[in-house]
């Protein structure tokens, strides 16, 4: 049975795979490395994990614009995620998935961060805002 979530379309495409749970804010400039794709701040909720082709779930972005041309060069390097979904999203986050293609929404009906676990295959589709489950 799939259970779809509506929320807020943020950026366009349909991405699919293993959901990667962060319960921190993340800042791509630092937090992230762009050649790897692999969470390298110190203490993070996701220190050491990578985030290519994974479904990243987080609450929200935070620091510096620049963080949206990571986001850019994680896409050229093949190290973006499939798909990102916030609590909330923030004009850096949104920036940054727009210009990478990367799907993206926000605001769901129900908290992805208490619904979802690591590893759950869905789909997010950021034209509709939706997200759907198994």
């Amino acid at each position: 049975m799939v259970t779809t979530l509506h929320g807020r379309s943020i950026s366009r495409g349909i991405g699919e795979g293993e959901v990667l749970i962060c319960k921190d804010a993340i800042s791509f400039l630092g937090d992230i490395d762009p050649k790897s794709g692999t969470c390298v701040a110190p203490k993070h909720a996701i220190e050491g994990k990578n985030i290519a082709g994974k479904v990243l779930v987080f609450p929200q972005g935070k620091g510096s614009t620049v963080g949206s041309y990571v986001l850019l060069q994680l896409a050229k390097n093949g190290k973006a995620p499939a798909a990102m979904v916030n609590l909330e999203a923030e004009p850096i986050i949104v920036v940054g998935a727009i210009i990478s293609k990367i799907p993206m929404v926000d605001k769901l009906e129900k908290n992805p961060l208490e619904l979802l676990k690591d590893g759950m295959r869905v789909k997010v589709d950021g034209e509709k805002g939706t997200l759907a489950l198994g």
